[in-house]
């Protein structure tokens, strides 16, 4: 390990971008959830697309794993260095090198938050839709195809990254894409990068679609006396066509748990977070609708959030459900997992999801990006209770055998990583070989985050004619 580090460090010429102290090891052996850490050998940060391009080189050379690090909220184990090696820490990179308000796009280093952003590109009237939750990296977000609550209207990263820089092991520097709003020009490789979890390339920098900030947002709670109501105003909602920007979906279990944590006083049950944004007379227009759609269902309790203070808390109190959830299980790590359906069987995972929940006894909460078919389990376990764990993971076989067969997928957006290998090969087995030779052209030595998305392929048994 220390001819490692001295190594690395000769090679970058700077021993202060390398260390082996147990401390750093620690904070890039694990992301913030169930899956188990394992330390790296060695975490090197960064500084440049040189720097990353030196270790990949240096690492392709040696046949030594690199896994690429960013704010470590992944939900998959993605950034967990489960071979050891390098842990390549990119938050160094945080130069966000342009916003242009002429082409509505932004070009940042693979290390800027999406807040960092926020807050340079608010001053122009412009943002960046994407919102996950956590104030995660952009570069990782375009490696695992991030999305969030306000995909139902904006989409998710591979829709809003124009173009993006990588290095590939051996440190040669490609791009794909262009600031041009649209291309038809060969394989799609910039689409193939974004979502490739750090199996590929290691991304550094993106060139990013801004949208103008919206003249008037209206949010509104919307309290049911039942999961079903929920659901069917929600596809209702969006079947509508109406410009909503978010329709977010929580069981009541949920609920209770934010009041806990948050201090809010939400009616405990289960409740939609809608959002509307455009020209005052539109939004005016669909929160009327909205209102009515939810009325059809049997809503009980309406809330129009209007200022800007209490729509941000509204939506802060949404994003902080995993929080609010863990909160109200002391002792338990979350396992939280994701899978996504058609929009006219939302209702019916739903309630498949919250029914076996209850019937194995693990503790979880039902959260839906419901505007886009998107089921979330915040699930709660012990790691060293082995009845725990195994219900837990035949709970997840469960959601993704069920989503599987109403037309969906395994992850709608939280990726594969460590926790969903099987339930890719499950979904997409006859893709495989296709999927391997990728990984085998772009990755032939096997560094790149291994361990993640995809099995090593079967050994072939040796000829003996």
């Amino acid at each position: 390990m220390t001819d490692l580090r001295e190594e690395l460090a000769a090679a970058l010429g700077d021993a202060a971008l390398v260390t082996t102290g147990d401390s750093e090891r620690d904070l890039h052996a694990a992301d913030i959830t169930f899956h188990r850490p394992h330390r790296p050998d060695v975490v090197v940060y960064a500084t440049s697309t040189h720097d990353v391009s030196v270790v990949l080189a240096f690492a392709h050379e040696r046949r030594v794993p690199v896994t690429p690090f960013g704010a470590g909220s992944s939900l998959e184990g993605h950034v967990i260095p489960v071979a050891g090696g390098i842990s390549l820490d990119l938050t160094r990179m945080n130069r966000i090198i342009d916003v242009s308000t002429e082409d509505l796009t932004a070009t940042v280093e693979a290390g800027v938050t999406r807040v960092a952003l926020e807050r340079a590109t608010s001053e122009h009237g412009l943002f960046f839709p994407v919102d996950p939750g956590a104030d995660a990296t952009l570069g990782g977000m375009a490696a695992t195809n991030a999305a969030g609550t306000t995909t139902v209207r904006y989409g998710k990263m591979r829709t809003n990254v124009l173009a993006l820089e990588a290095v590939l092991p051996g440190g040669l520097v490609v791009r794909a894409g262009s600031r041009a709003p649209k291309t038809s020009a060969g394989y799609d490789l910039l689409g193939l990068l974004i979502g490739s979890e750090g199996t590929l390339a290691v991304i550094t920098e993106l060139t990013l679609r801004l949208h103008g900030i919206p003249e008037h947002v209206v949010a509104l709670r919307l309290s049911f006396g039942d999961l079903d109501g929920a659901c069917r105003a929600a596809t209702a909602i969006v079947a509508a066509g109406l410009g909503v920007t978010r329709v977010e979906l929580l069981d009541a279990w949920t609920i209770e748990a934010i009041n806990a944590h948050e201090g809010t006083d939400f009616p405990p049950g289960p409740t939609l977070f809608v959002e509307a944004a455009g020209g005052e007379a539109t939004v005016a227009s669909d929160v009327e609708l909205v209102q009515a759609l939810a009325a059809d269902e049997g809503v009980h309790d309406v809330v129009f959030v209007a200022d800007p203070t209490a729509r941000a808390r509204l939506w802060a109190a949404r994003h902080s459900s995993a929080y609010s959830s863990a909160a109200a299980t002391p002792g338990r790590k979350s396992r939280s997992t994701d899978v996504c359906v058609p929009l006219s069987e939302l209702p019916g995972a739903l309630a498949f999801a919250r029914a076996e929940a209850d019937r194995l006894g693990v503790i979880a909460g039902v959260v839906g990006h419901a505007g886009d078919g998107n089921v979330h389990l915040s699930l709660h376990v012990d790691p060293d209770d082995e009845a725990e764990v195994r219900a837990s993971d035949e709970l997840i076989e469960l959601l993704v055998a069920d989503a599987l067969a109403r037309g969906g997928t395994s992850t709608g957006e939280h990726g594969v990583g460590l926790g969903k290998i099987g339930a890719l090969e499950r979904e997409h087995g006859d893709l495989l070989p296709l999927m391997r030779g990728i990984k085998a052209v772009f990755d032939p030595r096997g560094i790149m985050n291994p361990g993640k998305v995809l099995r090593p392929p079967p050994e072939r048994p040796v000829s003996r004619a």
